[in-house]
């Protein structure tokens, strides 16, 4: 047994692993090889890459248990800048020399068990120093397992705690260990990085991260030995790798390689001496960051005497500035920004002292003082502010921005509190609201970076928000609640919750959008705290009591927060009986659009909603226009990773037709993070009193007084609350408000008073004027910095890798206008004198614009720079100089302005990259390196396979064929270069386009140097060079050009202008001469002679080839050898100028009809003839199938046609039109089928062809004139002239465009006419004579499957080859738009010519479509319409509408004729505003409130009886103004009277009132119209009651026909608000009770209480109606009754509550519902009335 222990004892002390740990012994140093370099740039051979190298000696030695000492020496730092791996590391000297300074002195740190603890350094030590020091120490950091050979944990290092894996391979024979470790550098808990400018980009923690565009890791390989005395670490190996793919390409990336090599040497005796110095505790092995946090990514500056620099910079920046020098302006406006940064508080006011009255200084000061964001630049801006330095323009500009680029600590924070209480301030309102938004995005960013936000910083909101409730302040409390907003931080919840009625039911007073303000609110606190605000959005979303828009902004801000799918199927559940339509149509459109989303962080939320809009989509998914919607449009590639949407929230309010709210939205995504870009709102409140008469004292009528008195009878009834006219907007930029307004009448008052002194708007416009008067001249320009962000992680060596992007914008202009008016404005000015004035303006206006855009991989300190630097820069640059004199009497226009006199860029783009090496020591020597190399000749590797021949391959037209039938389409007239370089790495290619008559000639140049060669990534074509420019050169020609004129004429004098014009001396005779004489000069000026007789040639031509065989439809357009519309087949048919026969025709099918013929040809492959038939039997109809089989057809006889069409799809049906459905008519009917015949086709050339010059009876409306005055020449250009012919049913319009001189007869030609109230055509043709190239279009309407339709045709006969091109590029993807709009398509031939859509109104809200394309069919049933299209489907065609009405103008009457609302009362049917039908009896002689205004206006009231006499006639009573009309029927006659007075019906009465009423005898009533007031029009006959009010009515009306508000799931509301259960009980609660002894009814609603014993809670209980019942008065019994539901309030049988007491028992709770009996009519045989 003991043997066994003893064997066991010996096993497990020889299988205990050594330690490992590195130990350095007391008394010995320790000395090591240290090299360590880092490289930057692209993978791959032969591109440049820059980086550095530091070698150098160490000695290591222990001086205690844990302290060890650290001496460097020689060190050595070298540039590497050129093509990596020929070119050599170059040294340098100077930066050698400044760290070997610095590591001049020993370093102390902590070692123990292989972990670096806390590292000393000397006192004046550089950051810099002390990470290389971090970065050697890094590799020492070895954490030993002993019982593990593999195993994982988080080890502190160099970059923070990351997650590493150790493998141990122990050699233990020869006592030899090798360790390896590795780390994930995107796995770390807390990492060493550093982000500047990105506070408002969000990043997306749940995304996977192998996705990253940002990848990271490192690798330790140490060879140790061990013995006895502890293990040694003979050499350490370390290798890092960022690889950053910006559009998350594999092999788009580029590469940060970063090495370490540590070697033993030898091991001394001697000890390294004590430091002299005392040593400062600089920290643990984590990087510090904090020189490289100052510079920017900008070439470097060498600092010594700041004041005096920024003083050279500023000077210098003006005078590039006045030299149009723009892209130095944009590199010295950034050099400024980087000294404003260094500069003390008082050199910046002696600066300042220096510029401040330099206008050209002071807006570059001002602009660097924002973009620098320092704490002394900002406490510089607030004194300047608080001592009213700035006037109130500058300040508005400055502080936005200030704000948004200051850094964010303690002592900002606390400038930025002292802007909230600064007077100056104070006092202008637009300043306060920007200090109080800034300060809140301020907040923001400041408690992002810890956290635990302090309360003191919020304290100055809350205070605010508690100041404005206390006072009642709505705007205040508006901005406190935006502030809050920006700031997003969950403390400031409870101050929310106090202005939500939902929570606080003092809020419920607010104005609706404090209550909209105070939920958007939340949205940025979701980010932060999602379950809270989730938590209080529902509970908002679910308060049936608020007002929609509140409820839909809080389904905003629910969806913010991601719930997930309980929470969505909660909301789902609730919309199924939501009784606001608005909500739940909002709710269901933003469900629909975020279930369409690809989002990765809305994949969760895209889910629950997908299956939400299952549960909800029977009941919303067809809801109209009227009801609110959020649109969505976005994408997002997944291989990219990188997408962005917008979204609009169209929030409708029951009181407006159109949508009260609207917020639209863009947010972009990118690399797995969320940016809202911009965000702008629009809400407005009672706009349509704007448009409406004004000044109209309705509170004086008699009718206010009524319906005032009224409202004491209806029980519960008020009038809606008071809304004055109201616009607030908001704008978020990167999801912070910058800015908000509420524009009122007040507002604009203000603002027009402090700019002129009065409200009245006449002198703002004088004095407007008068200023425009006296000139504008000076220069402008406007720096600002766009954008600095910048990400900043440690690699191993201890140096910084920075990725960097800054960009400055510049726009700059120069002015000098002078106008000059005639005759000068009178003292008593009218804005219409302006139309009778002549002006003369002189202007020289140059703008300029310039962006300069810097983004940087690499190394980015103070001491010296090396990596990748990318540029871009687009500048735009145009002059326009020019006279004009405006004749606003005679209507003429003159503009005269000088050709090209020098070659200008008008707009550039340059981008390029380099490989930059610098240095602090050698600024001036910075070494740059293009990353392509210049000349060389890539390896036959690189260089692509050349065939000898090409072959044609099927589809290859998209590779080869375009970019040559582009390049054919720019050589006419132009000049042109191509180069390309062996491997495809250079382009250059120019082309021009000539305008010889206007003396210039417009370039495109573009070239193009990039490395996508190597690897066709999106990133590699991007580095490299690109230079695309537009250029304005001058063309020399015989004669010089003195100076371009353009003249514009309108009116009589039109005509003469163009004869001037044409004749080499003016006659002034020309203006009195006959109108005859001016048109035939006109024609010959103009050529339309030449035209006429081509057109007339071509129609007589044709005219003689179908009197030959009128089988053969030609192609009227074409020219005499111009190929015609080819038919459906592979062939097409052409005729020859001498009518020959080009071949014959297959007879393909017939067509009989009764009385008819109906021609029609279609061509076939075998070249056969085709001809008609005529027949007298019944119709049919004829469709294709199949779709290789086009001749085979499917014919009906018409008694079966209804059912044929339910089996036909969609695109085999015929448009027939309107206008061919006369029986007496001879016409072609077209097929929109696969047999489409061209005689159709001929129907548009026939009317088309026969161009009636307009000129020949109508004088030209407009003429206009663009000429190049030549000094010794006639003048050349263009002339145009358009005639207009506006007969009723016939308008007609014609365009002639011509060259003015010379024998060229280029003319362009178009004419657009109605043909009759059912067509309309229009053609454009141009070339020489117009003949060259045609398009001629039709738009018809008629009936398509028995729905009313519209056809829209498009011919093209010829048309120039760049047409053809991008029609055929454009044609390549309708397939796939088709496919994802969820369109069906099919492969079928047409007309190779003609393009055909058929849209058929199948109801008012849906449609058929067909799309029939060359080679293509496109089509869809039952597409939803944005508008509903009122329409009757299935009317007889053959009935066609009365020639005078137009049916399209009758379109656009009939949408607008939608918006409004009608009421109708047919017998028991009721129709109300809403559109909600029921059945109601009206008892007898009872009056019922049908309608009335319920605004505070209170303007009419309209009210109704059934009478007595028979239960088919009623009696109205209309209320307006002063005016009391009654309309009934007495002895079968309408009668009429007006204030108690007997008025005539056959003679129209007129109102003399301030609002206008009419009443007049239609048809067999009366109508009423009084639009003032709201009542568009009242139609009565005695039998039937209809009621229009105009739209701004809307949710302004109550009574039986609704509240005119959408809300048809409320449409039953009695005038207390309270929902009745029936229609009858809703019909009965509008009621007018009368004196029961003076008037005819004896009905009134009364309370009642249920009689029967009710268990109630299981007690005894006695029940009262929360509403009254219809009963009998007093002394009177029913003789009819109706059952009725009601709702009851219980109480225990034993309470005191009774009927006599109880006033408003519809405040109460509604327990029970049960039926009772409601009268309708009584006997009053016993009632008792005073004698």
């Amino acid at each position: 047994m003991k043997g066994l222990v003893l064997a066991l004892v010996l096993a497990l002390v020889g299988g205990q692993k050594q330690d490992l740990e590195p130990v350095f012994h007391t008394g010995k140093t320790y000395l090591y090889g240290y090299e360590s370099f880092i490289l930057h740039g692209l993978p791959g051979r032969g591109l440049a890459t820059a980086g550095v190298r530091l070698t150098c000696k160490l000695e290591i030695s222990r001086v205690s248990r844990s302290d060890h000492l650290l001496q460097i020496r020689s060190p050595k730092l070298e540039e590497y800048n050129g093509f990596w791996p020929t070119d050599p590391f170059a040294p340098s000297s100077r930066l050698t020399e400044t760290l070997a300074a610095c590591f001049s002195q020993a370093f102390k740190f902590e070692y123990t068990e292989g972990r670096v603890g806390s590292i000393f350094a000397p006192e004046d030590c550089p950051i810099l120093c002390t990470n290389l020091v971090r970065g050697i120490l890094n590799m020492m950091q070895i954490t030993i397992k002993k019982s593990q050979n593999v195993y994982e944990l988080q080890e502190a290092g160099i970059e923070g705690i990351c997650q590493t894996r150790y493998v141990i391979q122990d050699d233990s024979k020869n006592s030899r260990a090798t360790i390896s470790k590795s780390k994930d550098l995107t796995d770390c808990q807390e990492k060493a990085v550093k982000n500047m400018g990105m506070a408002y980009i969000r990043p997306c923690p749940a995304c996977p991260l192998k996705v990253r565009n940002i990848k990271g890791m490192v690798m330790f390989t140490y060879k140790m030995k061990y013995g006895d005395s502890g293990a040694l670490m003979t050499s350490a190996v370390s290798e890092q790798l960022y690889q950053i793919s910006p559009f998350n390409e594999p092999n788009g990336a580029a590469v940060m390689e970063a090495r370490q090599e540590l070697s033993l040497v030898n091991i001394k005796r001697t000890p390294i001496s004590a430091p002299k110095t005392q040593l400062q505790n600089q920290g643990s092995l984590r990087y510090h960051f904090s020189g490289e946090l100052l510079q920017m990514p900008i070439p470097l500056i060498r600092i010594k005497n700041p004041d005096l620099q920024l003083t050279e910079t500023l000077r210098q920046l003006a005078q590039n500035n006045e030299e149009g020098a723009t892209k130095e302006a944009s590199a010295k406006f950034l050099q400024v920004v980087q000294l404003f940064r260094i500069v003390t508080l008082d050199q910046i006011e002696s600066l300042w002292v220096q510029f401040a009255n330099d206008v050209p200084y002071r807006h570059w000061f001002l602009s660097a003082i924002c973009a620098a964001g320092a704490t002394d630049t900002f406490r510089f801006l607030k004194q300047k502010i608080h001592e009213e330095k700035l006037n109130i323009w500058e300040a508005a500009a400055t502080l936005p921005l200030a704000f948004h680029f200051v850094t964010p600590n303690k002592q900002t924070l606390d400038i930025a509190s002292h802007f909230l209480t600064c007077p100056q301030i104070q006092k202008a309102p637009m300043h306060r609201i920007i200090a109080y938004l800034g300060y809140g995005s301020m907040v923001n960013k400041y408690c992002a970076q810890i956290s635990l936000c302090p309360n003191e910083l919020l304290q100055p909101l809350h205070d605010l928000a508690a100041e404005a409730t206390s006072k009642g302040d709505a705007k205040d409390m508006a901005l406190a609640l935006k502030a809050i907003g920006n700031a997003g931080e969950p403390a400031s919840i409870k101050r929310i919750l106090k202005l939500l009625p939902t929570f606080s039911p003092a809020a419920a007073s607010l104005p609706n959008r404090i209550h909209a303000d105070a939920v958007l609110a939340l949205r940025k606190i979701a980010r932060k705290d999602p379950a809270k605000v989730r938590e209080i959005s529902l509970q908002v979303f679910m308060d049936n009591t608020l007002a929609p828009n509140v409820r839909m902004v809080a389904c905003v801000v629910l969806f913010e927060t991601k719930p997930a799918l309980p929470t969505v199927t909660a909301m789902a559940s609730s919309l199924l009986t939501e009784p606001s339509l608005q909500v739940a149509s909002f709710t269901y459109s933003h469900m629909k659009a975020l279930a369409v989303g690809r989002i990765p962080q809305l994949y969760n939320l895209s889910a629950a909603c997908n299956i939400a809009i299952k549960l909800l989509s029977p009941r919303l998914d067809r809801l109209s226009y009227r009801y609110s919607k959020v649109i969505h449009v976005g994408d997002y590639s997944s291989e990219y990773q990188a997408g962005a949407i917008w979204r609009v929230y169209l929030m409708n309010s029951p009181s407006t037709m159109f949508p009260s709210d609207i917020i639209t939205k863009v947010r972009g995504y990118y690399a797995n993070t969320a940016t809202d870009i911009i965000e702008v709102a629009l809400r407005s409140q009672s706009l349509t009193k704007l448009i409406r008469k004004q000044n109209i004292p309705f509170a004086e009528y008699d009718t206010y007084k009524t319906l005032k008195e009224l409202g004491k009878t209806l029980l519960g009834w008020k009038e809606l609350p008071p809304e004055d006219p109201l616009v607030s907007a908001y704008v978020k930029v990167l999801g912070q408000e910058i800015a908000f307004a509420d524009i009122d009448k007040d507002a604009i008052q203000q603002t027009m008073t402090s700019l002129t002194g009065s409200s009245n708007w006449q002198p703002v416009v004088k004095k407007v004027v008068e200023e425009v008067q006296r000139g504008i001249s000076g220069r402008w320009t406007l720096p600002a910095m766009v954008a600095e962000l910048r990400h900043i992680v440690p690699t191993v060596v201890g140096l910084p890798l920075e990725l960097s992007l800054c960009s400055a914008a510049l726009a700059q202009a120069a002015a000098n206008v002078d106008i000059q008016i005639s005759p000068p404005l009178s003292d008593n000015f009218r804005p219409s004198q302006l139309l009778e004035t002549n002006m003369d303006i002189h202007a020289d206006i140059k703008p300029k614009a310039h962006f300069h855009m810097i983004a940087m991989m690499g190394i980015n300190t103070r001491y010296f720079q090396s990596g990748l630097e990318f540029h871009a820069e687009f500048s735009a640059n145009t002059t326009m100089k020019f006279d004009a004199r405006i004749n606003m009497k005679e209507k003429n226009v003159k503009i005269e302005t000088p050709p090209c006199r020098q070659e200008v860029e008008l707009a550039a783009v340059r981008s390029e990259v380099y490989a930059i090496s610098r240095n602090m020591e050698e600024v001036d020597s910075e070494k740059k390196s293009q990353l392509l190399p210049k000349g060389e000749v890539p390896s036959i590797s690189d260089q692509p396979f050349q065939p000898s021949e090409r072959s044609p391959r099927p589809g290859s037209w998209k590779q080869s064929n375009i970019p040559s039938v582009i390049s054919k389409g720019y050589q006419q007239g132009s000049e042109e270069a191509h180069h390309h370089s062996v491997g495809g790495r250079f382009y250059t290619g120019i082309f021009c386009r000539k305008l010889e008559s206007l003396g210039c000639s417009a370039c495109l140049s573009l070239k193009s140097r990039n490395s996508a060669f190597l690897r066709n990534t999106y990133l590699h074509k991007l580095l490299g060079e690109l230079e695309a420019k537009i250029v304005l050169k001058p063309v020399h020609t015989d004669a010089d050009i003195d100076k371009i004129q353009l003249e514009i004429q309108a009116g009589p004098k039109a005509a003469s202008k163009i004869i001037d014009v044409a004749s080499s001396e003016p006659k002034e005779e020309d203006e009195t001469s006959p109108h005859e004489d001016i048109q035939v000069k006109l024609k010959k000026i103009l050529g339309i002679e030449n035209v006429l007789k081509v057109a007339n040639k071509t129609r007589h031509r044709k005219k003689r080839i179908l009197r030959k065989d009128k089988t053969v439809v030609t192609d009227l357009w074409a020219e005499p050898s111009a190929t015609p519309l080819s038919s459906s087949s592979s062939s097409s048919t052409a005729s020859s100028a001498d009518g020959k026969e080009a071949g014959n025709e297959h007879k393909k099918y017939e067509i009989r009809q009764s009385g008819k013929k109906r021609g029609s040809s279609s061509g076939s492959s075998g070249g056969r003839r085709s001809s008609s038939s005529v027949s007298s039997a019944s119709s049919k109809i004829c469709s294709s199938s199949g779709e290789d089989h086009s001749g085979d057809r499917h014919c009906s006889g018409h008694s079966e046609y209804s059912n044929q069409q339910t089996d036909l799809p969609v695109y085999q049906f015929w448009f027939k039109p309107a206008d061919e459905q006369d029986p007496g008519r001879e016409v072609l009917n077209s097929s929109i089928s696969s047999s489409s015949s061209s005689a159709s086709d001929g129907g548009i050339s026939r009317a088309i062809s026969q161009p009636k010059f307009l000129g020949d009876s109508k004088p030209p409306i407009l003429a206009a004139v663009l000429r190049a005055i030549h000094r010794n020449e006639q003048p050349t250009g263009l002339q145009f002239v358009l005639y207009t012919d506006t007969q009723p049913m016939r308008l007609r319009i014609q365009m002639f465009v011509s060259s003015i001189t010379g024998p060229r007869r280029w003319k362009l030609c178009a004419d657009a006419s109605v043909i009759n109230s059912h067509k309309a055509t229009g053609s454009l043709k141009w070339g020489k004579d117009c003949q060259d190239y045609q398009i001629a279009t039709q738009i018809a309407t008629g009936q398509f499957a028995a729905y009313p339709a519209m056809q829209m045709k498009l011919e093209w006969l010829k048309v120039p080859s760049i047409v053809r091109t991008t029609a055929r590029w454009f044609y390549s993807f309708l397939p796939g738009a088709a496919y994802v709009l969820g369109y069906s398509q099919r492969q079928q031939r047409g007309p190779s010519h003609q393009a055909t859509l058929v849209m058929a109104l199948t109801s008012p809200r849906t449609c058929n479509v067909v799309l029939k394309l060359p080679e293509l069919t496109i089509y869809d049933r039952a597409i939803r319409l944005p508008l509903p299209f009122p329409s009757s489907p299935g009317t007889a065609t053959s009935t066609l509408p009365s020639p005078d009405r137009n049916v399209f103008s009758q379109a656009t009457l009939s949408i607008i004729e939608s918006f409004k609302a009608r009421c109708s009362v047919f017998q028991n049917m009721i129709t109300t505003f809403n559109g909600v039908e029921f059945n109601y009896s009206m008892p007898e002689n009872c009056y019922h409130v049908l309608v009335q205004d319920c605004s505070p206006e209170l303007k009419f009231l309209v009210m109704m009886k059934r009478l007595e006499e028979s239960a088919d006639l009623t009696a109205i009573n209309v209320r307006l103004a002063s005016h009391e009309v009654d309309m009934y029927v007495s002895n079968g006659l309408i009668q009429l009277k007006i204030n108690g007075v007997q008025a005539p019906t056959d003679v129209p009465y007129t109102s003399n009132s301030d609002a206008s009423m009419l009443i007049s005898s239609e048809k067999e009533g009366l109508s009423l119209k009084a639009p003032d007031y709201g009542i568009d029009k009242l139609y009565y006959d005695g039998h039937r009651l209809e009621i229009q009010v105009a739209f701004w009515m809307a949710g302004k009306t109550c009574g039986i026909c609704g509240k005119y508000d959408a809300e048809t799931e409320r449409e039953y509301q009695m005038p207390s608000g309270y929902l009745a259960k029936d229609a009858v009980s809703f019909g009965q609660s509008w009621i007018i009770s009368e004196d029961p002894c003076a008037g005819a009814c004896k009905l009134q609603c009364k309370f009642v209480k249920i009689e029967k014993p009710v268990a109630f809670e299981k007690k005894a209980a006695k029940c009262f109606s929360v509403e009254p019942v219809l009963h009998c008065v007093e002394g009177c019994s029913a003789t009819r009754t109706v059952p009725v539901s009601m709702g009851f309030h219980c109480v225990p049988a034993d309470s005191t509550l009774n009927l006599e007491g109880q006033i408003r028992l519809d405040q109460k709770s509604e327990d029970i519902v049960s039926t009772v009996s409601a009268h309708t009519a009584c006997s009053c045989q016993h009632q008792s009335c005073p004698a």
